[in-house]
């Protein structure tokens, strides 16, 4: 079971060394797809250095800032895995909860496994209203789709890639995220969940999700929901 982990990531200059170094010290990993959204820093020289060191990290790029999900689209055509990890290129997300993560897929029934923030006690959270709003979207997925899930907008999704392949994607921005779950929920996939560890970063730090990325997260689970 190969495992390709996918990194969309803009201005990250910051963080992107240190978050593909600890991916790439991972033994389960067998492919890093670094998917650079338009940077206009050093971020690109510094995945290129580390690429030069590593044939394991390819690079893909979009010569015009696009969005998260166009930047993880357009990794999805490097993938050569049989489980593709979405990685966020800051450090939230901690790497060392792979086998977490990949465990539930010693099932072969297994095609789908969320990262819960809130199935791990003292997590963190960078804001109440990030936290809530999560909250709010995560009830809204439950009663839009009859699911019981604990955590819509993590950061960490993991997919058989041929289930992720076949959700003909086409979001742009973070509501990636609330497609994504709309569309593997439509097909009668079932997500599983296990707790993550979480140490969220504040606005300062370079967090760039804002509240309108929210509203676009309901307005895209009600289309996809009602379309």
């Amino acid at each position: 079971m190969k495992v390709s982990v996918v990194i969309p990531f803009y201005n990250e200059e910051k963080y992107i060394g240190q978050i593909a170094g600890k991916v790439l010290a991972r033994p389960e990993v067998g492919e890093l797809i670094a998917a650079d959204d338009g940077s206009s820093d050093g971020s690109l020289r510094t995945i290129e250095a580390i690429a030069a060191k590593d044939k394991r990290l390819k690079i893909t790029r979009l010569e015009k800032n696009s969005g998260k999900g166009a930047a993880v689209r357009q990794a999805l055509k490097s993938v050569t895995g049989d489980i593709v990890i979405i990685q966020d290129a800051d450090i939230e997300y901690d790497p060392d909860d792979y086998p977490m993560l990949l465990e539930p897929f010693n099932d072969p029934a297994t095609k789908v496994v969320y990262g819960s923030r809130l199935l791990k006690k003292h997590n963190g959270i960078s804001y109440f209203s990030f936290a809530l709003g999560g909250i709010v979207l995560t009830l809204i997925t439950n009663i839009l789709y009859g699911v019981r899930i604990t955590d819509e907008p993590t950061g960490y999704k993991v997919f058989r890639a041929d289930v992720l392949k076949s959700l003909f994607l086409c979001s742009m921005g973070f509501e990636f995220c609330p497609e994504v779950t709309a569309k593997i929920i439509k097909k009668g996939v079932k997500i599983h969940e296990v707790p993550i560890s979480y140490s969220p970063r504040k606005i300062y730090q370079g967090k760039k999700i804002r509240f309108r990325d929210g509203i676009i997260a309901i307005w895209t689970l009600l289309k996809y929901r009602f379309s």
